[in-house]
Order: structure tokens, then sequence, then C-alpha cells
């Protein structure tokens, strides 16, 4: 009887260790999803409503560098609409917390009829992400993207894929955060396979420490041509460099109004 007992009372206590360990992953934080700015470029400085309309001076310089941003504001904002939008969305839900170890956030977004799962599952000091989007009587958990972030969030990489008609890799991000100096970096390349600009790119990067503290190096992969760009987020003042264009290797300046000027 005693033995009867016995094994009676360490059933339940390993039961209760056992539901107490399924549940305690259940109380912890998921993980931190990547910030907004690990998928996007901020454009708003070269949007051509900033442009002065002026008929005795110049903004040739300025204009140029707007030109060249716009090429990848296109295929970033308008191309990647709908899993930029899905992306945005993750941040107002929570995430759930899986058997198979993951997280996953589901939610709907955008326009009647889309919706999305974020899943995130850790591995090593390092969170891999897949995000697969769905529109309903279209199409159904298209991996739209995936991606791979350290834990503290400093540093990630995330693939994008075309569409789902097209699901071929379409481009690859690569970014890194220094929350302490407030420095940041992000490049978008171009990754359609066999595509004439395959491996072009744009880079933007942020260090507060310089007083042209915001930079472009944007490369045209079929003009094997890179145009440099730096500019102040403050004043607004910058400079370009873009061998192609303008025939040279020399900077061209604009100041705080746009107007081209020359460079110090």
């Amino acid at each position: 009887m005693k033995n009867l007992k016995f094994k009676t009372l360490l059933i339940l206590s390993l039961s209760l260790l056992l539901i107490n360990s399924g549940c305690k992953k259940d109380k912890e934080p998921a993980p931190e999803i990547p910030p907004e700015t690990t998928f996007n470029i901020n454009f708003s400085d070269f949007d051509n409503s900033n442009k002065l309309a002026l008929d005795s001076v110049t903004n040739d310089n300025w204009t140029w560098a707007a030109t060249n941003v716009a090429v990848w504001n296109t295929i970033i904002t308008i191309n990647l609409a709908i899993p930029v939008a899905a992306f945005k969305e993750a941040f107002n839900h929570q995430g759930e917390y899986q058997n198979d170890g993951s997280w996953i956030w589901s939610y709907n977004f955008g326009t009647t009829g889309y919706s999305a799962k974020l899943k995130a599952k850790e591995d090593g000091g390092y969170i891999n992400w897949y995000m697969y989007i769905s529109k309903s009587g279209t199409y159904t958990d298209f991996l739209w993207y995936s991606g791979k972030s350290k834990t503290d969030n400093s540093e990630g990489t995330w693939t994008l894929y075309q569409n789902p008609t097209t699901p071929n890799e379409y481009v690859d991000i690569q970014w890194h955060r220094n929350t302490t100096a407030g420095t940041s970096d992000i490049k978008f390349t171009n990754a359609i396979p066999g595509g004439s600009e395959n491996g072009g790119y744009i880079l933007y990067k942020i260090d507060p420490s310089q007083t042209l503290d915001a930079f472009y190096d944007i490369y045209n992969k079929g003009q094997d041509n890179l145009t440099n760009i730096n500019w102040s987020r403050t004043t607004k003042e910058g400079k370009i460099k873009d061998p192609a264009h303008f025939g040279d290797n020399d900077w061209h300046c604009w100041n705080s109004s746009l107007i081209d000027t020359t460079c110090n």
C-alpha cells in the first residue's frame, strides 16, 4: 500500500513538473522583432516635394541625387508594398509560443483579404524569421521573405522573394545597428537570378558623429558605376559623386536650400 502511495505521489510530482516546464516558455517574452528600419530605407530627404521652384538658380546636383534614389524608392516602396505592410503590422500583435519551440504572430493587414504569419525560432544566439502571406482566394502561406537576426538586434539579414507568381529571390538585405553610437547601415542588393542588374545595390548609412551624417552608396551594375551621396539630415545640405554622370571623380554640392554650390 505504501509503495502504491509513493508511486502515485511520484507520478503526480512528475506530471506537475512537466506541466510547469511546458508553461514556463509561455511566460517568457517572444523574441523581439527587428526594428522597422532594418526593412526599409528613409527616402524622405530626396522626395521631389522638397525641391524648390526657382528660376534664377539651379539645383541640378540635388536633383540628380534624387533621381538615383527614386529608382530604389520604387523598388522598395512600390514593388515591395505588400511584404513591407505585413512587416509593419507585426509590431501591433503578440507572438504566441508553439509546441515546436517557435513563436508565431498571426494577423490580418492592409486591404481586405490579406493575412500574415510571422514565425520566429531561436538558433544559437540568432533568431530565424519567416513571413508567410496569404490573400483570400488567391494564394496561401507564400513565403515572401525570411531572415536572421542576432538576439540583441545588432545585425541581421533578410531575403525577399518577388511575388507568389514569380517566387524567385528579389532583394537581399544586410543591416547593422549600434544603439550606443547611434550608427546604422542597411544594404539592399538586387538578387533577381540572371537579371542585368543582379548585384546592383543601395547602401544607406547613418553616422551622427559626422556633419554630413547620412550616406547613400548606389551601385549600377549595368553601367558598373558607383554613385556616392552624402548629406545632413538636419540642414539638408549635401554632395554627390557620380563619374558616369559628371565625367569626373569630384564631389558636386548643394546648400541647405538644395541650390548648387561650390564644394569646400
